[in-house]
């Protein structure tokens, strides 16, 4: 394995211009790590940004055909990276090794789909008006349009994913198909990790002869509002806490020329459970329900924070075998020492809250975290109370039971937006509960049947996304290869000679890709 340096990547170099340095910690035992970083200068920023928008004048250029060699030259070196390599995310991390075995193995997924996505070229999205010389009263000229890279895209690095949600995660690899250098910002609780993936992507830069300006890598604290407001930078991606994602969204909205940021920022996931599924197979739902919140430590985007049921025997059953499953649970180390300090807090909140009460959990103590189940009142739902729409960012869950249909429908109305809700029910909840589905299209990016929403598909019907605060832009989402389409932007060519029109726009279609020609789906020469 590579050495680690400590030093920020700008544009192909390695640079430690300043003093400040960043220790790495084992994130079992707090202790020191032998790596040291150096926190970004504001002059090793400024250098990323501006050798990211020169490298995106060529970069754009670049053909799909050799963006998607590239991507799958960062899969392979990735690959590439040994069980050394495992072994510190695991120290960083405090995550398993099947678990970041497998996280390797969906990042190198990733990148390899997108090249997928770009050797196709539907992600163009190449539509044609051809010109109607005799169209009275007037004619009308040629039309072609397609999508282009916005530009440079700033990348900030998720705690809970230090390799899927990272480096060279969904965003970034993301934004490279789409022609978008990117100035990535490493999460400071897995530096290490974040340097021998950075490492893999500029040996992919050098071997495909890209400009060495597509990817940066900075470290340090504090060091975000600087890179968001950089002039260089056309739009950001984020996965964080909502008062993180909300600061980055006012700094880019406060520039002199706005741009846009991507932030997914917080989701309780409520899961319904309906009386005939209730009914049939309460006892498996209590315990599959138990694994996803305790999946992960429960530090997942889509970790079940809220269960709601209708008031019955069974739903009193139901919570209290949850209860039992929960206390059984030994404590999870959290991915680092701050995180376990948010989750306490937010324990604390709710022990805290007159219309909360604790169901079940051994006592919060030490360095782990321990499983707990609360139950709300409905009324703090209807009410929209603050403190039960906030995530609890661990093995935690919210309990509320409602009285009727009346209730459940204004508890569902007062939830903010989420990136999940799953329905667990039987053929004849849906009959009876079909209302349901068109008021959640209205809350939530994701609805699931009998399922659980701690796991994630990559595939291009995927949405991890939804209305705020789940994220700042219901329309895109950061899993899935509709992801792409946060960084590009369309342009339109109007009667353009055929040598000079972009390749994807030519009226032979040389690529052979779909395209919209005079309201027609067609891979034939426009």
């Amino acid at each position: 394995m590579t050495a680690i340096s400590g030093k920020n990547f700008i544009a192909g170099k390695r640079s430690a211009t300043g003093s400040k340095t960043i220790q790495s910690l084992n994130a079992t035992t707090g202790e020191a790590l032998p790596f040291q970083f150096s926190q970004a200068t504001t002059e090793e920023i400024n250098q990323a940004c501006e050798a990211a928008a020169e490298a995106a004048r060529v970069f754009r250029k670049v053909s799909a055909k050799k963006r998607a060699e590239f991507l799958d030259a960062v899969a392979a070196e990735i690959e590439a990276l040994g069980l050394d390599f495992v072994d510190t995310v695991c120290a960083e991390t405090a995550l398993p090794v099947a678990r970041i075995q497998g996280e390797q193995k969906r990042t190198t997924g990733q990148l390899r789909l997108f090249a997928e996505v770009l050797r196709r070229g539907d992600f163009y999205g190449s539509r044609v008006d051809t010109g109607l010389p005799d169209r009275q009263p007037l004619p009308r000229t040629d039309l072609r349009q397609y999508k282009i890279g916005v530009g440079p895209v700033a990348v900030f690095g998720a705690s809970n994913f230090p390799l899927a949600f990272s480096t060279a995660g969904g965003d970034t690899a993301s934004a490279f198909a789409a022609g978008c250098p990117v100035v990535f910002k490493a999460h400071t609780g897995h530096m290490a990790t974040s340097e021998l993936v950075a490492g893999a992507i500029t040996r992919a830069v050098e071997k495909l002869g890209l400009p060495a300006g597509v990817f940066s890598m900075i470290f340090g604290a504090g060091v975000g509002e600087q890179l968001v407001k950089h002039p260089g930078i056309k739009a950001v991606g984020f996965t964080g806490s909502l008062n993180g994602g909300r600061a980055l969204c006012d700094m880019a909205a406060a520039r002199k020329e706005p741009i846009p940021v991507f932030a997914e920022m917080s989701s309780i996931n409520p899961v319904i459970i309906l009386p005939g599924a209730l009914a049939k197979r309460g006892d498996a739902i209590a315990r599959e329900l138990a694994g996803s919140v305790c999946m992960g430590a429960g530090q997942f985007c889509t970790n079940p924070g809220l269960v709601i049921g209708l008031q019955s025997a069974q739903y009193d059953q139901l919570l209290a075998d949850l209860g039992q499953h929960l206390n059984a649970q030994a404590g999870q180390t959290m991915l680092n020492a701050g995180g376990l300090r948010s989750y306490v807090s937010g324990l604390e909140h709710l022990k805290g809250h007159s219309g909360v009460q604790h169901l079940a959990g051994q006592p919060q103590e030490g360095r782990q975290a321990r499983a707990q189940l609360f139950k709300a009142d409905a009324r703090l739902l209807v009410e929209s109370d603050p403190l039960l729409q906030e995530e609890v960012f661990g093995p935690t869950t919210v309990a509320v039971e409602v009285t009727d249909d009346a209730q459940l429908r204004a508890a569902l109305l007062g939830l903010r937006g989420q990136l999940t809700a799953t329905l667990i029910g039987e053929s004849e909840d849906f009959d009876a509960f079909a209302w349901l589905v068109p008021l959640l299209e209205e809350r939530v990016g994701r609805i699931l049947v009998n399922g659980y929403p701690t796991g994630v598909e990559v595939c291009d019907a995927m949405v991890h996304g939804g209305p705020y605060p789940a994220t700042s832009d219901a329309r895109g989402t950061s899993v899935g290869t509709l992801a792409i389409d946060r960084w590009l932007r369309p342009v339109c060519y109007q009667n353009f000679p055929d040598e000079a029109l972009p390749e994807p726009l030519k009226r032979a279609n040389p690529l052979g890709i779909k395209r919209l020609v005079n309201g027609s789906v067609t891979q034939e020469p426009a």
